[in-house]
């Protein structure tokens, strides 16, 4: 809630100035957009490796097959995040 309230603060100040508010929206729209990017990809990978580190835990014996099959899916989503902060970060710079 104080997020918004400073927001609004600061776009009421800039519209005063003569700022365009909307070009400040964008800015902070693409900052919420990449904190909720990392927020996402820190969350499932985190939660995939705690699976596995769990599974191995119980099973020793296949902890070479799961860290293998692991692995994959946790560059796959490390990938993605990092390309949607790519695009992200385009957006801004292209505007």
């Amino acid at each position: 809630m104080e997020l918004l309230q400073l927001v609004g603060a600061f776009v009421a100040q800039e519209a005063a100035e003569g700022a365009a508010a909307p070009e400040v929206l964008h800015y902070f729209g693409a900052a919420i957009g990449l904190g909720m990017i990392v927020f996402g990809a820190a969350f499932g990978i985190g939660k995939f490796t705690a699976a596995a580190a769990e599974s191995m835990a119980r099973q020793p014996s296949a902890a070479a097959q799961i860290s293998a099959a692991v692995n994959l899916p946790l560059f796959l989503l490390e990938g993605v995040a990092i390309l949607a902060e790519v695009f992200v970060l385009l957006i801004v710079l292209m505007k």
